[in-house]
C-alpha cells in the first residue's frame, strides 16, 4: 500500500506542480505515447540483453515486493524462535526423536504448527541442515557457523539481482530519454521551415524524450530498485535468526538461552516481547516432546 501511496504523491506532485506553474499538459500528453514507446522499450530491451532469463523472472516476481513490503512479519519471528526451541529441546532430550522432524520436515508434527514457516523450503532446508550436521560430532562449532555464513551470503547475493538490474535500467534511463530527445530534434530540423508555433510544439515534444528518461529512473525504477533491496534485506534477517539460535545451540547453550539470543538478534520492529515469547514456549514447553 506504501508503494502506491508513494507513486501517486509523485505523479501528482511532478504534473500538479508543472500544471501549477502554468504548464500545459497538451504537449507532454501527445507526445509521451511515442517518447515511452522509444525510451520504455530501449530500456526493456537492454535489460533483456543484459540478463538472462532467470534473472528477468526473478525481477518480475520481485517488483511485487515493492507493494507487499517484507515476507516475514512479527508473528513469524515469534513462531521461528518457537520452532527452534522445540527443535533443540527435543534434540537434547533424545537426538532420535528429532530424525524424523529434521529429515520428513513435511510430515513433522512440530513444523506443521508453524505453516508458513514450513512452506518456506529455504527456511527449512537451512535448519534441517544445520541440525543434521550438528549430529556429525564436529570438534569445533565454528565449522558449522562458518559454513551457514558462507550459505547465507550466497543466498542473500543472489536475491539482490533483481535490485541490481533495475538499478542498472534506471542508471541507463537517463541517457536513452537524451536519445529519444536527440530523435525528436532531428525530426525538428527536417521541419525547420514551419511557423515558429509549430516548431515550439515539436521541440518541446522532443523534450518531452529527456524529461521522462530522468523522471523513470529517479522518479520510478531507481526507487523500486532500492525498495526491492531493502525488501530483500529485511526478508534475509529471517534466516539470520535461524543462523544465531542454531549457532548457539551448537556451543550446548540450554534452549531458552539459545532462544534468546535469537530473540536479541531479531530487528528492533520485528522484535517479540521477553513477555510475549515467554508465554509461546510455556505452551511449547507444555506440549509432548
Amino acid at each position: 500500500m506504501i508503494g502506491i501511496v508513494g507513486i501517486v504523491i509523485t505523479l501528482v506532485m511532478v504534473f500538479g506542480g508543472y500544471v501549477a506553474a502554468g504548464g500545459k499538459l497538451g504537449i507532454i500528453l501527445h507526445a509521451l505515447p511515442f517518447e515511452l514507446s522509444m525510451i520504455g522499450g530501449a530500456a526493456i530491451g537492454s535489460f533483456v540483453l543484459a540478463n538472462d532469463m532467470s534473472t528477468v523472472k526473478h525481477t518480475l516476481s520481485d517488483v511485487g515486493k515493492v507493494f507487499k513490503g517484507p515476507k516475514w512479519k512479527p508473528q513469524d519471528y515469534q513462531d521461528l524462535l518457537c520452532l527452534l526451541f522445540e527443535l533443540i529441546r527435543i534434540g537434547r532430550a533424545n537426538p532420535m526423536d528429532l530424525e524424523p522432524h529434521i529429515e520428513s520436515p513435511q510430515e513433522s508434527a512440530i513444523f506443521s504448527k508453524y505453516p508458513r514457516i514450513q512452506s518456506d523450503a529455504a527456511a527449512v532446508d537451512l535448519i534441517c541442515d544445520t541440525l543434521r550436521a550438528g549430529t556429525m560430532n564436529y570438534d569445533d562449532p565454528h565449522q558449522v557457523e562458518e559454513v551457514l555464513e558462507k550459505q547465507l551470503e550466497q543466498k542473500l547475493h543472489h536475491s539482490l539481482h533483481s535490485s541490481h538490474a533495475l538499478q542498472n535500467m534506471a542508471d541507463g534511463l537517463p541517457a536513452l530519454g537524451i536519445v529519444a530527445a536527440v530523435l525528436g530534434v532531428i525530426k525538428t530540423m527536417a521541419a525547420i521551415d514551419q511557423p515558429p508555433a509549430v516548431l515550439g510544439k515539436m521541440i518541446g515534444g522532443a523534450l518531452v524524450g529527456t524529461f521522462l528518461g530522468v523522471f523513470l529512473a529517479y522518479g520510478l525504477v531507481g526507487p523500486f530498485a532500492a525498495k526491492v533491496k531493502a525488501v530483500v534485506e529485511a526478508d534475509h534477517q529471517f534466516y539470520a535468526l535461524i543462523r544465531e539460535v542454531l549457532v548457539a545451540n551448537l556451543h550446548n547453550h540450554a534452549p531458552d538461552i539459545c532462544v534468546e539470543v535469537g530473540r536479541q538478534n531479531t530487528p528492533r520492529e520485528l522484535r517479540p516481547s521477553f513477555g510475549d515469547l515467554n508465554e509461546a514456549l510455556r505452551g511449547a514447553k507444555a506440549a509432548p516432546a
